[in-house]
């Protein structure tokens, strides 16, 4: 069960709130429930948009308030700038914004000037967020800054889709390319592995006059390891924070969200992010997914989320810092306390790891950098001290999260055997 940090004597200023900033639908989140809690055992006021007043986010003893506010994640800037403004107004006093979403990050960013006087967040260059969330935008970045990332071509209509198909080598990996265009318009329902040309030419006459989808080089789960790394970075692209773990188990299986991780030290990803981040200028929170290919030895970025992990409550620091902790402490003048990761500790998400363990037992991958036995556990949901979001989850997740998760097993299932 994940215990609590409240013992931990870390100097938060409780006069500054945090908000957790939301777009979509999609109540069952275990990362916005994880930064109410790390924040709100410091003493920091805590507030949360939510989709209703029953989500687990909304019913945790560490929230003060819900702003009940459904959104899609497709709606019109201004109107979410403008929404986000009478939240601030409502607060009273300036917020610490922490995004879990692309949407969220890319806004906030792009929108600094209006929000700036209401809300605290990490300054960047506006373009840069949506640039990273971008899988193209992204790609460039690293041939660009010589950062290794799998092949990938971007094809602009069905044509040149058929002629890439005549070129490539299958199987393939195909991803939606713009954050902000996967709840509009989706290609794909997440990462979806083709197998074959006809596949591929049968899934494209689907995707209209301009294809939003970047085709990747598919990296064999028997050749590779996923790893992940969270960090903060302040105002000159210094890391404040800095971690690495890897991936034993995620769902859908090697292409979703983390299941089941273990922290392990990992000096050479770390000094890839560090430099990579120092490179491009960025300042903020980062969650980045890396595939260490076993056939070159490289680690090969596939993600980067220019926001907070759904998975970040698997890392702490021996000073009890995680990467929600470091920005709040640096975005209102306090210092971030120095202090090694907390190597082994490991990090289950209960409602997706038992099918993910499932899954995993038929795929022959492997993670020989796991340790054997976890130094601690984090659950994701269950916490002695919060109880709460844990029966909630369970309460909403039961029928349509099951189906939920057959729904996206499906989506997989069908790219990789078709």
């Amino acid at each position: 069960m994940a215990r609590s940090t409240e013992s931990v004597p870390l100097d938060a200023d409780r006069g500054v709130p945090g908000l957790i900033v939301k777009f979509g639908d999609y109540p069952l989140h275990h990362g916005g429930v994880g930064a109410i809690r790390s924040l709100g055992r410091l003493g920091v006021p805590m507030y949360a948009i939510t989709e209703d007043r029953y989500t687990p986010a909304a019913l945790s003893r560490h929230l003060r308030r819900a702003f009940v506010w459904p959104t899609t994640g497709t709606e019109e800037p201004a109107r979410l700038v403008e929404g986000l403004l009478r939240i601030g107004r409502r607060i009273g006093r300036p917020a610490v914004l922490i995004p879990t979403d692309e949407e969220a990050a890319v806004l906030i960013a792009e929108h600094q000037t209006e929000l700036g006087g209401g809300f605290l967040f990490p300054r960047v260059d506006a373009g840069l967020p949506r640039r990273l969330a971008s899988k193209q935008g992204l790609h460039e970045l690293c041939v660009e800054h010589g950062i290794p990332s799998p092949k990938a071509a971007f094809p602009e209509s069905y044509d040149e889709i058929e002629e890439f198909a005549a070129k490539a080598r299958f199987p393939l990996v195909a991803k939606n390319r713009e954050a902000f265009v996967r709840r509009a318009r989706p290609a794909v329902n997440g990462t979806t592995r083709i197998t074959s040309r006809e596949r591929l030419l049968g899934l494209a006459r689907e995707w209209g006059a301009h294809p939003g989808v970047i085709l990747q080089e598919y990296l064999p789960r028997e050749e590779a390891e996923d790893w992940i790394v969270h960090a903060y970075f302040d105002a000159h692209s210094v890391p404040l924070a800095m971690f690495t773990g890897v991936k034993v188990r995620s769902w859908p299986p090697h292409a979703g969200m983390t299941a089941h991780a273990y922290v392990v030290d990992n000096p050479e990803l770390a000094d890839l992010a560090t430099r990579f981040i120092k490179q491009i200028g960025f300042s903020g929170v980062i969650d980045l997914d890396l595939r260490f290919d076993r056939r070159d030895g490289q680690y090969k970025l596939l993600d980067f989320n220019p926001r907070m992990g759904a998975q970040f409550r698997l890392f702490e620091s021996e000073s009890g810092i995680d990467v929600v902790r470091a920005m709040h402490l640096d975005l209102t003048g306090r210092a971030v306390p120095k202090g090694g990761q907390r190597a082994g500790r490991r990090y289950i998400v209960e409602n997706i790891d038992l099918p993910a363990l499932l899954a995993y037992r038929r795929s022959g991958y492997t993670t020989p950098h796991a340790p054997v036995r976890p130094s601690g556990t984090e659950l994701a949901w269950l916490a002695a001290d919060d109880l709460r979001p844990f029966f909630t989850m369970l309460a909403r997740f039961v029928r349509p999260g099951a189906k939920h998760l057959y729904q996206l097993w499906r989506a997989g299932h069908r790219g990789a055997t078709k």
